[in-house]
């Protein structure tokens, strides 16, 4: 259920008396003045214009201040409105040009001044009234006798009659000269409403004005209009602005009793509601009233404040954007790097120019990134923004100076620091106190730019990064070298992940003696580059084989696998055996190529007097198959270096490929596992073939 938040009857007005107000007959505007003046009244509307200010040829007429007073424009005995009367009092501003030479020691006159002097001082008094949703400008000639008047002296008023307006509603008048010497007056007044019983008594639409009941309910204001079933009226929702014209919102035509629901994030305190009702069926003239039932709502305040944006506009000016007028301070402030609270400065902005919408400017002769406008609202923060951040840069290390000078233009500085204002040449610990002569020096040479300037004060904002390089020159040398000794570790143990990542070259040689041989070193191979090895073998290159040739091949494989500390990997077969023991019987002399593709016959020429030579060990590792070779047969030579038998001494065999201390025992182990199960049927594939070279009928299994 929705909870009453309160109950207001648009018959209860602001005031608690009984007003008792003058009556006016008839439709028509009029003016008079005191005595002593002469006035007229234009006909009809002017075009509200006031202008830019201009200087006065000499004495003019000016409005001082505005007075108004509540009255009733009658038609008839009981069908009046509300009409607020206006008085403006003027007075002269400016002064007479003085006689020179003799003629103010007593010589004769001139008669144009003396004419002046006889004539009328003239006026054009424009008074300008709003109220939603209405605006008028109304034009007034005001004269004088110039001769009865006295610089700065009141001549008297006019009054005008009238501004008719809506119960309840919140009106704005202004008055100015045409041309305009001076800033135009201006008041905000409130009307009241339909408390008073003389006013009920007179104004139709006080007798049937409907009760007003605002609920919340969550996040849902409800508003509630208690009317009755036949009564036809319009409810709008409005803005109603201090400075600016008044924006419309909502707009219905509704008959009878009514609900409007309103999210809570609609509310402002400006926010008004005006009833607009047709009295009688068959007059089509309505009447107004309004009413705004927002102003001290808490929320309706800090919806206002979040919707508030302030923008700073180069070069030097800032505005401060809202829906409603906004009860605010406006300051400046610096901001240091490093974060920290905005420190306060002065000048301060007067609040009378916290003016929402418009376009102001600041008080600087020149920006800075550090400078920030601040606006608070009872002492609270609610705003900030730094200048131009976009166009200036960030927050500069500046040392920001504030001069002092006395009338007698001795001048005091201090520096602004999170503790405070630091005297310069003072024997505090702080920066600027220890820098003191080096930002004097810099203030007298012109290395500081002035921000600001007055008789009495002074700003200055002094550049420290000269300081702040001298200081920390050595540290960042330091730093730099720690930084280099970093990167180079940095690169040698890149170089070390980096060949570590890409594990160690294996080159593989085998005697091609048919297809299912090179099918069990084919999965060997392949079983091999699933570990940290890059694995060479002819069989995947046989493009570059037919290309280069088996000993050209070979060569180049060999260096490039030696240079980056890999191994090349004997693979002895009963064909390979063979070959060695010829090569061994023969000499120096290079035993015919098998096939085209047979680089184990091609590499005997440079393999075997590494062996003999002594420069196999670390460099060369030999393995044979299970089943295909016997220890034994593998010839003496090639012993210097360990030889494995796959796939039962798998675990030794890949401890020797992989760089020293790099797989743990159980991680070595199964990879042993991995490479075992991807060998094994190959292999038996092999022993089971018909005509095996291995075979036992063929006497070859032993290499014998």
């Amino acid at each position: 259920m929705p909870v009453p938040w309160f109950l207001l009857s648009l018959a209860l007005g602001r005031s608690p008396m009984v007003l008792s107000l003058e009556r006016l007959v008839g439709p028509q505007d009029t003016a008079r003045c005191s005595p002593g003046l002469s006035c007229h009244l234009w006909d009809g509307d002017v075009l509200c214009l006031p202008g830019s200010i201009v200087s006065a040829p000499g004495p003019v007429l000016v409005p001082t201040r505005l007075q108004t007073e509540l009255v009733l424009r009658c038609y008839q005995e009981t069908d009046c409105d509300l009409c607020v009367r206006v008085a403006i009092h003027l007075a002269v501003h400016g002064h007479w040009e003085e006689p020179k030479g003799e003629e103010k020691f007593g010589g004769a006159a001139d008669p144009e001044l003396e004419e002046s002097r006889n004539a009328f001082l003239q006026a054009q008094v424009v008074l300008s009234f709003q109220a939603y949703p209405t605006a008028r400008c109304v034009l007034l000639e005001v004269q004088v006798p110039a001769a009865l008047v006295q610089p700065g002296q009141s001549v008297g008023s006019v009054v005008f009659d009238c501004f008719e307006a809506a119960l309840g509603a919140e009106v704005r008048i202004w008055s100015y000269t045409q041309p305009r010497y001076q800033k135009e007056l201006n008041l905000t007044q409130h009307l009241p409403d339909c408390k008073g019983l003389e006013v009920r008594d007179s104004i139709q639409s006080c007798w049937a004005l409907p009760w007003l009941n605002v609920s919340a309910d969550g996040d849902d204001v409800h508003l509630v209009l208690d009317v009755s079933e036949n009564q036809r009226f319009g409810l709008s929702l409005y803005w109603n602005q201090v400075q600016g014209p008044t924006k419309p919102w909502w707009h219905r035509n509704l008959t009878g009793p009514q609900t409007i629901t309103l999210n809570h994030t609609d509310l402002f305190p400006c926010l008004c509601i005006q009833f607009l009702f047709q009295v009688w069926p068959l007059e089509p003239d309505s009447v107004r009233t309004s009413i705004c039932p927002f102003r001290e709502d808490p929320r309706a305040h800090r919806n206002l404040w979040r919707a508030a944006r302030l923008q700073l506009l180069p070069p030097r000016g800032w505005r401060l954007d809202a829906p409603c007028s906004l009860p605010a301070e406006a300051t400046l402030c610096w901001q240091a790097p490093g974060g920290g609270p905005c420190q306060s400065l002065v000048p301060p902005l007067p609040p009378a120019n916290v003016t929402v919408n418009k376009a102001l400017e600041l008080p600087l002769l020149n920006v800075h990134p550090n400078l920030c406008v601040q606006v608070s609202s009872w002492e609270k923060l609610q705003l900030q923004e730094c200048l131009w951040v976009d166009s200036l840069g960030p927050l500069k290390d500046d040392m920001l100076l504030v001069e002092t000078r006395d009338p007698h233009n001795n001048r005091s500085l201090c520096a602004l620091e999170p503790s405070g204002c630091t005297p310069l040449l003072s024997r505090a610990s702080t920066r600027a106190a220890r820098l003191g002569e080096q930002l004097l020096q810099d203030l007298q040479s012109g290395q500081c730019l002035q921000l600001w300037d007055d008789d009495l004060r002074a700003l200055w904002a002094c550049p420290m990064d000269k300081y702040v390089h001298q200081r920390w020159a050595l540290v960042w040398l330091a730093c730099l070298l720690f930084a280099a000794v970093l990167f180079l570790l940095f690169l040698f143990r890149k170089d070390q992940v980096k060949a570590a990542t890409r594990g160690r070259a294996a080159l593989l040689l085998y005697s091609a003696e048919d297809s299912g041989f090179e099918r069990l070193v084919s999965a060997l191979a392949s079983a091999l580059c699933q570990l940290p090895l890059r694995v060479a073998v002819d069989l995947w290159s046989r493009r570059e084989l037919s290309a280069q040739g088996p000993l050209a091949w070979f060569h180049a494989q060999r260096r490039q696998t030696l240079q980056e500390g890999g191994v090349v990997v004997l693979l002895f077969s009963p064909g390979a055996v063979v070959l060695c023991r010829e090569w061994l019987q023969d000499g120096a002399s290079t035993p015919a190529p098998q096939g085209p593709h047979d680089a184990f016959a091609a590499s005997l020429s440079c393999v075997l007097p590494d062996f003999l030579q002594g420069r196999a060990p670390g460099r060369y590792v030999g393995a044979y198959f299970d089943g295909l070779l016997h220890s034994d047969a593998v010839p003496a030579l090639f012993r210097s270096v360990p030889v494995f038998s796959l796939p039962s001494q798998l675990p030794g065999f890949l401890g020797t490929l992989q760089e020293p201390g790099d797989p743990r025992p159980g991680l070595l182990r199964e990879r042993a596992r991995l490479v075992s199960q991807a060998l094994q049927p190959a292999l038996d594939q092999l022993l089971k073939a018909p005509g095996d070279p291995g075979d036992p009928e063929d006497g070859t299994r032993d290499g014998t």
